[in-house]
């Protein structure tokens, strides 16, 4: 009994010098509107229209938001496909994001568009405007053919990159034919 107040001291000093757990919380999360409805890595979404095959979507990451009707893109390349579901033209970014709503995407930074033809085109951002079909932007655009090379501001084309427009050009070269 007399060394009962001792052990219960020892008791509560060895309990004061515990170290506190702290739970680990994400910092980039702020609040409940940031965390996605769906998420989901290394994916793929297939767009239709009358059951035809449009676009094929593959993302390294995926987040959706029901809520903002916006789903948000990483690591993407787009495949297009004509009526007869051919593919016609690949476009790369590093982002993107679709809404949800209007089925209208946009790609974002280093964004890249291939046709099956060879016309290459090189930007910074671009919209693929779901209900015209037509690839859209107000930024620089760079585009190459076979045959020629013109860089200018604005852009507009078919989704396949054979019937484009820039609407300000800054410059343009003829390229040498190889062949």
């Amino acid at each position: 009994m007399k060394h009962l107040p001792l052990i219960i001291l020892s008791f509560f000093i060895f309990l004061s010098c515990q170290e506190d757990v702290k739970p680990v919380v994400d910092e980039t999360i702020k609040s409940d509107e940031d965390i996605p409805t769906q998420e989901s890595w290394d994916s793929e979404i297939y767009i239709t229209e009358a059951g035809n095959l449009k676009a094929i979507i593959h993302a390294d990451h995926i987040r959706a938001f029901e809520d903002e009707k916006m789903t948000y893109l990483e690591g993407v390349k787009i495949d297009f496909y004509n009526d007869n579901e051919k593919r016609t033209s690949t476009l790369t970014s590093k982002k993107g994001r679709v809404d949800d709503a209007t089925r209208n995407m946009y790609a974002i930074d280093s964004v890249v568009a291939v046709n099956d033809s060879g016309t290459v085109l090189e930007t910074n951002e671009l919209m693929w405007e779901n209900k015209s079909q037509k690839i859209t932007t107000d930024k620089f655009v760079t585009i190459t053919t076979n045959e020629e090379r013109m860089e200018g501001y604005g852009f507009e084309s078919d989704q396949s990159l054979e019937n484009y427009i820039i609407y300000k050009i800054i410059y343009s070269t003829r390229l040498k034919n190889n062949k």
